[in-house]
């Protein structure tokens, strides 16, 4: 077949400006296709780490916070509280957190980074359940035993103001400490871990 009077450069344009063209189409068509996998931005802020502030919170008061679709509550404990722990280590199930229900920086018998903060998810580790704060000291419908904590009345699950279940109720562990970090001494980071980058 002879090419004789054929424009071989017309052709080698079009052919290139075709290609050009069905290559921008296909970017065209990939692009919404891909970034729809991506998480949305609603997404990506429910895992994003939350900041409080707890310069108002009163000795015994508590403050919730979300973080990630869960209550995050922040309780200020009283010295009396903190006197308290201690002398329930033999009515918890897992007094020493044995069960990985908190960050290694919270494995210890007030489990949290601070002393008098305690860092807890609001959710009861049995049915998912949240307990409510009951700060108060022996109060008739919880007993002489009872100095201050969380009590589950869906299936009255009772853990303390450290967040330990008491022996003997039907939440298996503890409830989880999550990650946290002090930007201050008034700041508070929900969702990062103390020493992270």
């Amino acid at each position: 077949m002879s090419t004789d009077g054929v424009d071989t450069s017309r052709r080698r344009f079009l052919t290139a400006a075709t290609t050009v063209v069905g290559a921008v189409g296909a970017a065209g068509v990939a692009v919404p296709f891909i970034t729809s996998m991506w998480p949305s931005a609603r997404a990506q802020a429910a895992g994003a780490p939350v900041e409080a502030d707890i310069s108002k919170l009163e000795p015994g008061a508590m403050l919730t916070v979300e973080w990630r679709g869960k209550p995050v509550w922040l309780v200020r404990r009283t010295e009396q509280n903190l006197t308290d722990l201690k002398s329930l280590d033999s009515t918890r199930r897992d007094p020493d957190s044995e069960v990985e229900q908190q960050p290694s920086y919270a494995k210890n018998p007030h489990r949290s980074i601070k002393p008098e903060v305690a860092v807890l998810i609001g959710i009861c580790t049995h049915l998912g359940c949240s307990p409510t704060y009951r700060p108060e000291i022996a109060p008739a419908d919880l007993g002489q035993t009872w100095r201050g904590g969380f009590f589950c009345p869906c299936h009255g699950s009772r853990f303390d103001l450290a967040g330990r279940v008491v022996q003997g109720v039907p939440a298996p562990t503890n409830l989880e400490v999550p990650p946290h970090v002090y930007l201050s001494d008034t700041r508070l980071l929900i969702g990062k871990d103390e020493g992270a980058a």
